[in-house]
């Protein structure tokens, strides 16, 4: 049977960018394809939302984090990993995150007997990077995110055992931490790798996901329209190595006597022609008679049908390409050619994408000393924006602007001149993404663009509200 239908089902899917979402592991610079590898929501339509209980389990790895997937990346000792955040997952459009999503970022591993099937849930969680608020350069770890492109980079500690880790990278957005109730967002996944080293260090400080930081804690009610510096500490100190006399690790020399672990799971057959994401194809046996094109004609299908059945939110698009080899399949049988499969053998997986991948970023935490005049603090919101937090009149009909990322119909705000974007989202929070400009956006307290008419167009009264769904903002 064909994949018509269920191609087109598929096409018919819009993954919907919501905020961001960790799609991709790059190992010393290298892609190890989209989704492969990675724990990430298994929906398309809510893949980039973000956790907002911070007490689920979806904390510890995005959500559906607790199930694993088949493919476990190898990694040398002392590598380079990188992560890529995209606003929407497939990369059908660019961004790594909205402008107003102000806030830390961090990455963890967990050392655990199995990558593929530990929940990733409880203690075990020890942190190697984070970068908070930069006061060098006013920026976030969300604006260096940005102007990455989407990637943290990081170095794995060169003192930890081998075996299988998993990789949790996380952003905290901070733009509704000051609401009542209160909304930190957290974005993360997990990246599942064996590590091949000969160290020893298992660090015995860690701490337990969920359960690391709660809706208390000040770190995640920081107020970024109007900081009162320093940024307080989000989650434990960062593990630095043996070296670190703050950190203690625990030498394991019973079971590892220096030696490297070989990695047992996750690792690809070696007759795999095609991979997308967790999947792979095998070749097909050879045959020389009728019945056995067509039966290869049949198993070819049948992985196919399980390639598309298992494409994570990154995408298909390697899935067309097995579709391919069993058309060839499918017209030799029919030009009675039976002898095959044709191009027995050859790997049809695309080369790994290009990018600039950023290098690898030093620890970063506040030091900005404590706060006592709020007006020297505050974060510029325009270039012509005021020091003092209160609203302004604006060219908006005589609206004043918004100090706090809130607008509409609720608030009288407008998001003109308030340096969180000018858009005026259906839930009244300001930003500049399509998800603040487009459909159901306010017109009438800001700017609404949408594209080939499927938005409301800038007017100051009678904004038109859009009819496609939208993730919150």
């Amino acid at each position: 049977m064909k994949l018509l239908s269920l191609i087109l089902a598929l096409a018919a899917v819009q993954i919907v960018a919501g905020h961001t979402v960790f799609t991709t592991l790059f190992v010393n610079d290298v892609d190890q394809g989209d989704g492969t590898c990675v724990r990430m929501p298994r929906t398309p339509d809510n893949a980039t939302f973000p956790i907002n209980d911070l007490s689920s389990d979806a904390m510890a790895c995005g959500y559906d984090g607790t199930h694993g997937v088949a493919r476990v990346c190898p990694v040398d000792q002392s590598s380079k990993l990188s992560f890529l955040f995209r606003e929407w997952a497939d990369g059908s459009q660019g961004g790594a995150i909205d402008s107003s999503h102000k806030g830390p970022c961090a990455v963890y591993m967990k050392s655990v007997a199995s990558a593929t099937t530990d929940t990733a849930v409880g203690d075990g969680w020890f942190k190697i990077w984070e970068e908070t608020y930069d006061a060098t350069t006013s920026q976030w770890c969300t604006d260096k995110l940005i102007q990455n492109n989407g990637f943290i980079s990081v170095n794995v500690p060169s003192d930890l055992a081998g075996g299988d880790y998993l990789v949790r990278p996380e952003v905290l957005a901070l733009h509704a931490a000051n609401k009542n109730p209160p909304n930190p967002q957290i974005y993360t996944g997990c990246g599942q790798i064996f590590l091949k080293s000969t160290g020893t260090a298992r660090p015995e400080d860690t701490v337990s996901i969920p359960g690391y930081v709660n809706i208390s804690n000040p770190s995640v009610l920081f107020n970024v329209w109007d900081p009162k510096f320093p940024y307080p500490d989000f989650g434990p100190s960062v593990y630095i190595g043996s070296s670190a006399a703050s950190n203690k690790a625990k030498l394991n020399t019973a079971i590892n006597m220096g030696l490297e672990m070989t990695q047992t799971e996750g690792l690809l057959p070696e007759n795999v022609v095609l991979t997308n994401a967790n999947w792979w194809g095998v070749e097909l046996d050879s045959y020389t008679t009728q019945d056995g094109c067509w039966n290869a004609s049949k198993a070819c299908w049948a992985q196919g049908s399980t390639c598309y059945d298992s494409a994570p939110p990154t995408g298909s698009k390697n899935c067309a390409i097995w579709e391919g080899k069993c058309n060839g399949i499918d017209d030799a049988c029919n030009a009675h050619n039976f002898n095959g499969p044709p191009n027995k053998g050859l790997n049809l997986t695309p080369a790994p994408s290009t990018y600039s991948i950023p290098a690898v970023a030093p620890v970063v935490q506040d030091k900005t000393p404590t706060t006592t005049d709020a007006t020297s603090t505050t974060m510029t919101k325009s270039k012509s924006a005021s020091s003092t937090p209160s609203p302004t009149a604006s060219d908006d009909g005589g609206l004043s602007v918004s100090i706090d990322a809130t607008c509409g119909g609720s608030t009288g705000l407008t998001c003109l001149g308030s340096g969180y974007g000018d858009c005026c989202s259906q839930n009244g929070w300001c930003g500049s993404s399509s998800d603040y400009c487009n459909d159901g956006c306010q017109a009438d307290f800001g700017v609404c663009s949408g594209s080939s008419g499927g938005g409301c167009l800038k007017k100051r009264r009678g904004a038109l509200a859009g009819h496609i769904k939208r993730p919150r903002v």
